[in-house]
Formats: structure tokens, C-alpha cells, sequence
């Protein structure tokens, strides 16, 4: 008989537990959204100073003309082909030298130590302005670009020579376009 009880006072509580609802716990802090606001305003005065920056290396260059991409960069022709040709598309392999130098002109990277690249194009991983602005580049081209940090190494630099948030100058020599069929060949 004691069992009995036993047995049915453990069914009654294991009932009772089952129909109460769980409550959702609330949460113990609130953000207000501060933190992203106020960094989307750093970023804006980044990228105006920057671009202020390199206003002034193009306003220094009066020989040259330079073009505004739509992505955000400056480039200007140091080699220039008028004749109709191919540029690097998705899938096609960009065989290129490339220099990097910081706004005041100072070498970061010497072609030699960038050594000749082999780049398959929109497959991978470079700098987001070298991915664009080959794009742009004929055969024999060598272009000037100028690159603010965002579309350069960004606030995370490349952990050895370029910095925080550094706007850079690379100068690019496309020195051969293939298709990926014919590189494998």
C-alpha cells in the first residue's frame, strides 16, 4: 500500500511538472547599438582622411591622369595598349610583377620580393583592389593604382610589413593573360 502512495504521488508531481511552461529567461544586459554606430563613424573619418591623402598624391602627379574606378580606388596608366584586347576574366590565369609602396612613395615591397605572380582570376584569395584592377589591365599594361586601406590589407595589414588601416601604391605589370585550359596544356 505504501508503494502504491509512493508510486502515485511521484505520477502526480511528474503531471504537475510537465504542464507548467518553461519561461524564456530574459536577457540580463541590453545594447543599445552604440558600439556599431559608432563604428560606422570611425570608418567614415578613416576613409575621408584617406581618400584626403591620396587626393594629394594625385594633385602632386600633375603629369599623369588618373581615373576613379567605381570600386572605390585611383589608377593611372604607366604603360597604356590603344589596341582592342583581352582583359583577364573569371577563370582565365593573370601572370603579373607588382610593387607596393606606402602614399609617401617609400617601397614596402619590391617586385623582387612579390616575385612573378600566377593568379587565377576570381578564384583566389589576393588583395580586393588587385582583384579588380587586373581585371581592368590589358597584356603589356602597367598601371598605377592607388589603394585606400579597405580595398589594400585593411585594418589587419599583412602581419609583416604593412600596417593598420594603410592606404597603398602598387604598380602592376600584366605580363600575360591564358585560359585555364591552355595553362594546364
Amino acid at each position: 500500500m505504501k508503494i502504491k502512495i509512493v508510486y502515485f504521488f511521484c505520477a502526480l508531481f511528474f503531471l504537475a511538472s510537465c504542464s507548467q511552461q518553461q519561461q524564456a529567461r530574459k536577457p540580463i544586459t541590453h545594447t543599445s547599438g552604440t558600439f556599431i554606430k559608432e563604428s560606422i563613424e570611425r570608418n567614415k573619418i578613416l576613409i575621408a582622411d584617406e581618400e584626403d591623402l591620396i587626393a594629394e598624391v594625385i594633385k602632386n602627379d600633375s603629369l599623369k591622369s588618373y581615373i576613379a574606378s567605381t570600386k572605390g580606388y585611383w589608377y593611372k596608366y604607366e604603360t597604356k595598349i590603344e589596341e582592342v584586347a583581352p582583359t583577364p576574366k573569371r577563370g582565365d590565369i593573370a601572370f603579373f610583377d607588382y610593387e607596393i609602396k606606402d602614399l609617401k612613395s617609400r617601397i614596402i615591397y619590391t617586385i623582387a620580393d612579390t616575385k612573378p605572380q600566377t593568379y587565377y582570376v576570381d578564384k583566389e584569395n589576393i588583395m580586393m583592389g588587385l582583384r579588380d584592377g587586373i581585371k581592368l589591365m590589358k597584356k603589356g599594361e602597367t598601371v598605377t593604382f592607388l589603394f585606400p586601406s579597405h580595398m589594400a590589407y585593411g585594418y589587419h595589414g599583412d602581419d609583416k610589413k604593412i600596417g593598420t588601416n594603410e592606404p597603398l601604391i602598387c604598380t602592376v605589370s600584366l605580363n600575360d593573360i591564358k585560359k585555364d585550359t591552355e595553362a594546364k596544356n
